[in-house]
């Protein structure tokens, strides 16, 4: 196998044309947000065409399980995104462990969890950019594929918007939110998604949360693990964390960042513009359930090559459209 060495930090703006995978194994250590159990995360290198696969290990008595990350496997969005099979959940909140893959480039990986959810690290994405950046990346001989949008994609629904566009030149996120709230309020945040711009923009971007719903979350079983180190705190009048906000933004920079990670279960790169208006977790999931299910709406294509399908992508779509039938909630 050829094999080529390539920093994260350096990936080009353009088109990669190699699929790509980490060079070493890594792991990171932390607690479940929603369980506040211990938990280890540790990313293994994978061939060409394996995609991001998850395994879930630890379970008193029961096998190892494995499921490909992709919008088939999503079970639950309501507080995270929740990964998992007939057999019941088997990884929540992969959302930020999915964005740092999908922008620093790794294509096919092996996720091992040893318990129900990814660690939630500090909140954002950060941890899982310096264990990427510490396996490093390397560059395979298959040829990388892409999902080309071919025409706008939208849903609507409870006050939410939310559509994917064609672009052409790569990945683009336009992501607006409007909190009642005076320290929120109206933000945007647009973005072309390449390792540079994500490190720089994104990555540091916490998950926040309101003090008034701390006792329904903790009654509901949510939250159990969140604190302020891995969670933006906010009182009806200031941010309580003793080290304030990391980007004066940082709440809708966060949003956009779990759209990539949710978005990053289309199975490929998206040649594509998100934009998505007071949106979530289960906004993204129905805009690309949506996609998948119109097989006139894409296309996979490889870079520097013509439009063209491979693999039969309408027989793909028609497999997901099975799936989720007509109704993309």
């Amino acid at each position: 196998m050829n094999l080529q060495k390539r920093a994260t930090g350096s990936i080009a703006a353009k088109l990669s044309t190699r699929q790509t995978t980490i060079c070493d194994e890594v792991s990171v250590v932390g607690i479940g947000v929603h369980s506040g159990s211990p938990v280890t995360l540790t990313m293994r290198p994978a061939e060409a065409g394996t995609g991001i696969v998850f395994i879930r290990t630890g379970s008193a008595g029961e096998a190892p399980r494995e499921i490909r990350a992709d919008v088939r496997a999503v079970t639950a969005t309501e507080f995270a995104t929740v990964l998992g099979d007939g057999n019941g959940p088997l990884c929540s909140t992969a959302e930020h462990v999915m964005a740092a893959l999908y922008a620093l480039g790794v294509d096919n990986a092996v996720i091992e969890v040893d318990g129900p959810e990814v660690p939630i690290m500090d909140g954002s994405a950060d941890a899982f950019v310096a264990a990427i950046d510490q396996a490093g990346v390397i560059a395979l001989e298959a040829p990388r594929q892409y999902i080309k949008v071919l025409k706008p994609v939208r849903v609507v629904r409870d006050g939410a918007m939310g559509e994917l566009l064609p672009n052409d030149s790569g990945f683009r996120l336009d992501v607006e939110i409007d909190f009642d709230h005076p320290l929120i309020g109206h933000q945007v945040c647009k973005l072309d998604v390449t390792a540079q711009n994500f490190r720089r923009d994104l990555s540091r971007a916490r998950t926040f949360g309101f003090m008034k719903d701390v006792s329904k979350l903790w009654s509901a079983g949510f939250a159990l693990g969140a604190n302020f180190d891995n969670t933006l705190v906010i009182s009806e009048d200031r941010v309580l964390n003793a080290d304030g906000l990391r980007y004066t933004d940082e709440f809708v920079r966060h949003k956009a960042l779990d759209a990539l990670g949710d978005l990053a279960l289309a199975g490929a790169p998206l040649l594509a513009t998100y934009r998505s208006v007071r949106g979530g977790h289960k906004l993204n999931h129905a805009v690309l359930s949506a996609l998948m299910s119109d097989p006139s709406a894409w296309k996979i294509v490889e870079a520097g090559m013509p439009a063209r399908r491979t693999r039969g992508g309408a027989d793909v779509a028609a497999g997901m459209a099975v799936a989720y039938g007509p109704d993309v909630s």
